[in-house]
């Protein structure tokens, strides 16, 4: 908890300045984000940077005197099963890195309002990031592009459509059940009628359809046993003016990638391993291309351990914060102390337990650089002033009643009202067929 943090040697002010600043304080996030984009970024094997983007959620299922809770999307709480619960859900971009170890390198951090879209907040998002990258010259002119890698819940296409005039490629995971198609065929003369938009059915469900892979790759890895990689160039989804793109104007666009499906052995768990199915925004990506995209796609569960350390060691989501701009305060508090870690792993000596194993300087975890770096936090100094000696208020007088009660808040959610007129709710049907979506 805060007050528990307030007692470390380091910490100088009592635990009621500690949530003062939360609640009252100022942070130039700005400023802090452009200080983020201009420390040295970690790059993948071939120099490119590549950065993920993913949501979570500080979950506040009993605040109800917080407002601007969603309903956020939770697994495993209820018998293995999907539910909502109320909380605060940011939207997280960082930038992933290459070796045996989880660092990442946290770039930016937005909480979801209610009602936001979250595809056009995430472009928006990803478009500053690149910008501020630009601007800091992480990224040069004849440099590879930079990819960006998300999971399902991303709408590929529509990142690739927002993101198009800056260099960067967009790399997710689609669903098995999706349908895509192939380019359409030539118009054969004498023909009549409108020039087909596409092409054969590419459905991921049905092997028939899939035809000859331009791409086939067989690799053995140290976790997944052997990996066989499959690519097809030049898929597009038949897009309709519905979900997402109900707001676009004039006709539809033809968005081609090259799909990858990914078959391994094993799962380090020992759980059996599912196909994985991937679209990326390179219409005729080649062997080489194909083979450094699975594997960027893998980096990406480099993020869940970045989430895991800012809860769990870092205690993101333990403050009560009743102010969602005090949470907001706090989550960049963090992201900026993250980033001390990630520069301080080579300076801190290894304080290991009694039961680990020795580590190199290079291989070092957050934990255990978080253990060390209370010494060399020492030598650094601090910026701030020295604290003025002051006595807390009195207070509330025992036995009287608080006569200004806190606002109670309801949850955000999606009600008839907030759906658009165009896309009224549908019956179930009686006949119902194998699931798929376009």
């Amino acid at each position: 908890s805060l007050a528990e943090l307030s007692l470390a040697g380091q910490h100088r002010r009592g635990h009621g300045a500690m949530y003062a600043g939360l609640n009252r304080g100022r942070i130039d996030v700005d400023r802090l984000r452009t200080a983020l984009a201009a420390v040295p970024v970690p790059r993948a094997a071939d120099g490119r940077i590549v950065l993920a983007v993913d949501v979570t959620c500080w979950l506040r299922p009993e605040a109800h005197t917080s407002p601007g809770r969603v309903l956020c999307h939770t697994y495993g709480r209820a018998k293995d099963a999907h539910i909502g619960v109320p909380g605060w859900p940011y939207s997280v971009v960082v930038a992933l890195e290459t070796g045996r170890h989880s660092w990442t390198a946290p770039l930016d951090a937005r909480r979801l309002a209610p009602g936001d879209d979250a595809a056009t907040i995430t472009a928006g998002q990803l478009r500053d990031v690149v910008q501020r990258l630009i601007s800091a010259g992480q990224w040069q002119p004849g440099e590879p592009d930079i990819w960006i890698v998300a999971d399902a819940g991303y709408d590929g296409p529509r990142l690739a459509l927002l993101l198009r005039d800056l260099p960067v490629k967009v790399l997710v995971r689609m669903r098995s059940d999706r349908v895509l198609r192939r380019p359409a065929p030539p118009r054969e003369p004498g023909t009549m009628g409108r020039t087909k938009r596409h092409g054969d059915e590419f459905i991921f469900g049905d092997p028939a359809s899939w035809g000859t892979p331009d791409t086939t790759i067989t690799t053995d890895t140290r976790l997944y046993g052997t990996a066989t990689v499959l690519a097809w160039q030049r898929l597009h989804p038949r897009l309709t003016h519905r979900t997402a793109w109900i707001g676009h104007a004039g006709v539809l666009p033809v968005i081609e990638g090259t799909v990858i499906l990914l078959r391994v052995e094993r799962l380090p768990s020992g759980a059996t391993a599912k196909p994985v199915w991937l679209w990326a925004s390179i219409a005729d990506a080649d062997n080489n291309t194909v083979n450094v995209l699975w594997q960027a796609f893998l980096r990406r569960f480099d993020i869940e351990h970045t989430f895991r350390m800012l809860k769990q060691t870092l205690g993101w989501t333990s403050p009560k914060l009743r102010d969602p701009a005090a949470a907001d305060r706090w989550t960049w508090l963090l992201l900026a102390a993250y980033t001390q870690l990630r520069l301080a792993r080579t300076l801190v000596a290894d304080l290991r337990r009694p039961w680990e194993r020795p580590a190199p300087p290079q291989r070092l975890t957050p934990a255990r650089v978080r253990r060390g770096f209370r010494h060399l936090h020492a030598q650094a100094g601090t910026p701030t002033r020295a604290p003025k000696p002051a006595r807390p208020g009195p207070g509330r007088p025992s036995g009287r009643r608080n006569t200004r009660p806190a606002t109670r808040h309801d949850v955000h959610i999606v009600t008839r009202n907030d759906r658009p007129k165009s896309t009224p709710r549908k019956k179930p049907s009686t006949t119902p067929r194998p699931r798929r979506t376009g």
